[in-house]
């Protein structure tokens, strides 16, 4: 499908500078999006939402469907009377970076204070909102709360190093942990409650400026999740619980021995027999609470790279055929057409191409890339085609002023200059301009390029194994100013969806035809 040319920023909300070491969902998040507003700007793009496991990583989470704890913003709860505000105020309110057991350590006794405080306090609306929320989300709400208590009881061993009963999830097992831990459990739902009573609450303040939210599916889940303990028929698993084979991407320019991200894969035959049901789960919940989806290592879907889990390395592994277009013919089905864009970089093959096309599902292209040799070009915006998605950088990237430093090389470097030109404030704004001005429908930017920081503002660092997800802006960085300089360059290149909206208008009253 298409969408309505505008242009947006990523931001992860962890990155906000809000108090409790990390950022979240309170008076920082509405700042942004007020931001966001000025600037004209219609698209917000975050990453994924759901609980960090693995290395503190968002694409790591320990659930696909649940909410972040330490996104919860305090200072709500103390709002809405669940906790003293007192209590709150003696949260750190250091604005550096990231870290994630201080955040722990810091938030998550106060939020379980406050979910005992709700669950103590009958207040009858709230209490109703709380049960539907558990009607409604009982496809994953209790498997993940009871997998969250044990993972803490039983920590460091991963589910499968659980009791037997548990680990293999014997139904009297389970009854009889669900009846010792009922407090705990309950605690858990209140949280995830807590969660998306917040979550809802921004994005419909995003609706209400104009503003889509754009969330991250990331194909695989981890291992050590609620949704491989709860469905390991689902997974190529042996039988101690285990996967005996893993994902990964082969060896290529970047990496000679390839990335083995050690990710359990899907029984894509037993998926099939079951109509997808998990997958429609899953995407139903995500579009729940996001407008857009982009869909991660979309080539996963024509086929994917299927390591021996015994392997070090991903260098001996093979390609294995994915779902294709069946997976997507079953998703429309059940939830109609879906706004995706699909994440198409790496070894894109005319086999992946052609998938996308056929399912009308716009491309990404990130300019940092387009700039090695001939065959790099497709990012840069001559060859855009409409129904793309261009990027300065993602997450993944060095910012574009840490690239053009440090990173690039001196061809790069050449090649950029004589594309872009140069630009007295920054090779950041040249890259910003150039995707803003190009035909791609959307254009989304990083916060770190529009900010103009270096490499000390990147978000990951793929295959590093500490260091990552750490990066939040300083409070004071978002100024009118900033924002007047993006609403006039999303003016002037027909990015701002007020002002679309109200040409849209006049040429209908003139009797015009009128083509976004």
């Amino acid at each position: 499908m298409s969408f309505e040319r505008a242009s947006g920023i990523l931001l992860h909300p962890t990155s906000l500078p809000s108090r409790g070491g990390i950022g979240d969902l309170g008076p920082a998040a509405y700042d942004f999006v007020e931001f966001l507003a000025a600037a004209r700007q219609g698209l917000w793009q975050v990453l994924p939402l759901g609980p960090p496991g693995k290395e503190n990583s968002p694409y790591s989470a320990t659930s696909t469907f649940a909410g972040n704890p330490l996104l919860i913003s305090l200072e709500r709860l103390a709002e809405r009377g669940w906790i003293e505000r007192e209590r709150v105020e003696s949260l750190p309110e250091d604005v550096s970076s990231i870290g994630y057991d201080q955040a722990r350590a810091a938030k998550l006794p106060l939020l379980r204070e406050a979910a005992w405080n709700f669950l103590a306090q009958w207040r009858p609306q709230e209490h109703e909102r709380f049960r539907r929320f558990c009607e409604e989300n009982a496809v994953w709400l209790d498997d993940f709360v009871l997998f969250d208590v044990l993972r803490q009881l039983y920590r460091p061993a991963n589910w499968n190093r659980w009791p037997r009963e548990l680990a293999r999830r014997q139904t009297e097992a389970l009854e009889s942990a669900r009846r010792g831990l009922a407090r705990e459990l309950d605690v858990a739902r209140v949280i995830q409650f807590a969660f998306f009573e917040q979550w809802r609450a921004l994005h419909r303040r995003c609706a209400e400026l104009g503003i889509k939210v754009i969330g991250d599916v990331a194909i695989f889940v981890s291992y050590d999740s609620a949704d491989v303990w709860t469905h390991p028929d689902l997974f190529h698993l042996d039988e101690q619980l285990e996967p005996y084979v893993v994902a990964g991407v082969p060896p290529d320019a970047f990496s000679e021995t390839g990335q083995r991200w050690g990710n359990p894969l899907y029984r894509w035959d037993v998926l099939k027999s079951r109509g997808y049901d998990w997958w429609v789960d899953r995407m139903r919940a995500a579009l729940t609470t996001c407008d857009i989806l982009r869909l991660d290592h979309f080539l996963g879907f024509q086929h994917y790279w299927e390591i021996p889990a015994t392997e070090s390395t991903a260098v001996h592994g093979r390609w294995v055929e994915g779902p294709r277009d069946d997976l997507f013919h079953a998703l429309r089905q059940a939830l109609g057409k879906l706004p995706i864009i699909a994440e198409d970089l790496g070894l894109i093959t005319e086999e992946v191409r052609a998938l996308r096309q056929r399912l009308e599902l716009p491309g990404m292209r990130v300019m940092q890339f387009g700039f090695g040799n001939p065959g790099a070009h497709i990012y840069l915006p001559h060859q855009f085609e409409r129904n793309t998605v261009v990027y300065t950088g993602t997450h993944d990237n060095d910012t574009i002023l840490g690239w053009w430093r440090a990173g690039a090389t001196e061809q790069e470097r050449c090649h950029a200059s004589a594309y872009l030109g140069h630009d007295s404030e920054g090779m950041n704004w040249a890259f910003i301009r150039a995707g803003q001005a190009s035909i791609a429908d959307l254009c989304v930017v990083p916060l770190q390029d529009v900010l103009g920081l270096g490499s000390e503002a990147r978000m990951n660092v793929p295959s590093r194994s500490d260091g990552n997800w750490t990066w939040r802006y300083e409070p004071g960085a978002l100024t009118g100013e900033l924002a007047s300089r993006l609403a006039t360059l999303a003016e002037v290149t027909d990015r701002d969806r007020h002002l679309s909206a109200a040409r849209q208008h006049d040429h209908r009253e003139t009797g015009e035809e009128f083509a976004a």
